[in-house]
């Protein structure tokens, strides 16, 4: 029997990806999801946990992230519809929970690209290629033009916009390899002072303030999924693609960290400028050529960090559109895709505007201290995508158990029992890190562990919680409307259907 099971009822989304080219190959997908998944803004902040931040990176690798790629191999082989995650929790859970669950991974990407990855991109371009200021012209400037260039490289066709996520995904582990390398270097001449203080003797504490980063960092790679129908064979290239990104996004995340905390003295790792005040220090191993290969690190740094902004618009944008589209969020037009550059134009300029607006709101926190403000806004980000987890891996087990028919071209090893087992760790790995990023300090005071909220965080619980719990509220309250709104939009052709026959 085909797996190709219709994505609605309606012919809203159908004729919405009926001009869909299909371009994405198995190299396109590995490449989009390495763009997307491996964040260099969560390399320095997973690095300030010092050397046990090395041995959680490695153990949850283990037990969440392999377990989850099996679960999204699978799920994405058997269900490549356009909209990805949107299309399972429908298919699972109905139309209203797939709405909803949908705005919070979509909303995400906005406020993660609004948020830490302009910030971090504003501080490293300030600190090493051109004096900005903070709160300057220049500022603002820099940081509007990131955003809106991030999401016109999701406006253009998928065709051409793959080459230059293709092109942050090199430099993304080009920069990564590079810095690993040289780290080593300086160390050989230098010595390994950093590891001098160092353990990496795993604690509570440790990992109550690690794990919700952690999955954070390895959490997205279902993404390219919402282009399920622009891949030429996602039956065939998904899982294979899955798997080769999985293994990359753990070198690229525990090869560096291990260097970071190598050579920079313990305490003195931050989480907005780890990285980039890391490469400053071994690069002196250059010699006169530190000082433009250190701006050039800069410049690529900052360009794999605009690339990965645009890899999630890319996605996530689709996966909004498609709710839109299949009649789930407010208007349908808000998920038309444009006919000749087969993108959904609409969602994505309704993005740059919900990135702009968060990245002016975020500029009033904390009184521009911009390291503050990263940690804050990651944070936000890393609530609401975990947040929409919740959803989607229930609707993984729904889909196993009540539609066996679907051809499964790949399948999680030992059955049924194997499925559940997999989903049983990540669901439980998601719950403990949605209660961390959105109650940091609850669970340690439980555990009898001393916890300092303006210490760790820069602002006060009044002002995290606001931004955090106000976020969350926020969505709830505007996908409720948007379910709403799409209902009696749905309805309102009955009734001028029923008002005819009456008359």
């Amino acid at each position: 029997m085909s797996s190709k099971v219709s994505p609605t009822q309606s012919s809203g989304p159908q004729a919405t990806t009926a001009t869909l080219q299909r371009s994405l190959k198995r190299f396109d997908i590995t490449a989009m999801a390495v763009a997307a998944v491996i964040s260099f803004d969560t390399v320095g902040q997973i690095a300030t946990g010092g050397g046990e931040a090395a041995t959680w990176t490695a153990v949850i690798a283990l037990f969440f992230l392999v377990p989850y790629a099996l679960l999204f191999a699978e799920t994405g082989a058997a269900f490549p519809q356009e909209g990805g995650p949107y299309v399972w929790v429908k298919l699972a859970l109905g139309r209203s929970a797939a709405a909803v669950t949908t705005l919070f991974y979509w909303v995400t990407n906005p406020i993660w690209l609004g948020g830490s990855l302009v910030f971090l991109a504003a501080t490293t371009w300030d600190g090493f290629v051109f004096h900005l200021g903070s709160g300057t012209v220049a500022d603002y400037a820099f940081k509007l033009l990131f955003v809106w260039v991030a999401i016109l490289t999701a406006v253009v066709s998928l065709r051409r916009g793959k080459w230059i996520t293709t092109a942050g995904a090199a430099v993304k582990v080009l920069s990564l390899a590079l810095f690993t390398l040289t780290a080593v270097l300086y160390g050989a001449q230098h010595g390994f002072q950093g590891l001098a203080d160092t353990r990496f003797t795993p604690t509570t504490a440790g990992f109550l303030g690690l794990v919700p980063v952690l999955l954070f960092a390895y959490v997205g790679f279902e993404a390219p999924n919402a282009a399920g129908e622009e891949m030429h064979d996602p039956q065939r290239d998904v899982p294979a693609a899955l798997g080769r990104s999985v293994a990359v996004a753990v070198c690229c995340y525990l090869l560096p960290v291990l260097a970071l905390l190598a050579v920079v003295p313990a305490g003195k790792v931050t989480g907005i400028g780890g990285f980039m005040e890391g490469a400053r220090l071994v690069f002196s191993v250059y010699g006169g050529a530190s000082g433009p290969l250190l701006t050039l690190t800069a410049v690529m740094f900052v360009f794999a960090l605009l690339t990965q902004g645009s890899a999630w618009m890319i996605v996530s944008d689709r996966m909004q559109a498609m709710a839109a589209a299949d009649g789930g969020f407010f208007s349908r037009s808000l998920g038309a895709f444009h006919p000749g550059l087969g993108t959904p134009v609409r969602t994505n300029l309704l993005s740059g505007a919900v990135a702009t607006v968060f990245m002016l709101a975020a500029m009033q926190l904390a009184d521009g201290d911009a390291g503050a403000v990263f940690t804050v806004v990651l944070t936000v980000a890393v609530t609401t995508l975990l947040l929409s987890y919740l959803v989607v891996i229930p609707a993984l087990v729904v889909l196993r158990l009540r539609r066996p028919d679907v051809v499964r071209p790949y399948r999680v090893p030992f059955g049924n029992r194997g499925f559940m087992t997999c989903a049983a760790l990540v669901y439980a790995w998601i719950l403990l890190g949605s209660w961390s990023a959105l109650f940091p300090g609850v669970l340690e005071r439980l555990f009898g562990i001393d916890y300092a909220f303006q210490d760790a965080w820069g602002v006060s619980r009044l002002s995290f919680e606001v931004f955090t719990l106000g976020t969350v509220v926020a969505l709830l309250l505007i996908g409720t409307i948007g379910v709403m709104a799409a209902r009696r939009q749905a309805a309102a052709p009955i009734q001028r259907e029923t008002g005819r026959g009456a008359v």
